[in-house]
């Protein structure tokens, strides 16, 4: 089953499927036709979603691996979040609960969280375990970009 993210529109509260490829476009809502924008907040995926979205998303996408048991996982939570607002339209934000997703963290050799990977067409471009400032997951993300 292809995968679509549920967004409620901002004017009139309806929810709106949207697939994958399209998170990162302005759309219009379904039913009020206003501008639906793009994705502005971390995606939550699992194991069975990851795949395809990272194969359809047209931008970098950064993804999170966290633990609710992480204590700098819940201190990057703010950061990943605001870098998700500042990149809509450019990049994609994805979370990945790895105490839910263990495959999904396996493939990426995740051993010690929060664990960042950036991705662009479906490759890994960087990975990096350990805290980092917003500012610096913002510059992964735009040399991703500029290397598409």
């Amino acid at each position: 089953m292809a995968f679509s993210a549920i967004r409620n529109c901002p004017t009139c509260g309806k929810p709106n499927r949207i697939p994958a490829r399209h998170l990162c476009d302005t759309g219009r809502c379904g039913s009020c036709k206003s501008p639906l924008p793009p994705l502005n907040e971390p995606l939550d995926v699992d194991d069975n979603t990851f795949g395809q979205v990272v194969a359809e998303a047209t931008v970098p996408v950064l993804t999170d691996f966290w633990a609710a048991w992480c204590g700098p996982c819940r201190m990057a939570a703010p950061e990943v979040r605001e870098l998700a607002r500042e990149m809509a339209g450019k990049a994609l934000v994805l979370k990945v609960n790895t105490e839910e997703n263990r495959q999904t963290a396996a493939r990426f050799n995740v051993q010690s969280i929060p664990n960042f990977v950036v991705l662009r067409n479906g490759r890994v471009v960087f990975q990096q375990a350990g805290l980092a400032p917003r500012a610096e997951m913002r510059r992964w993300l735009e040399t991703a970009r500029a290397t598409a």
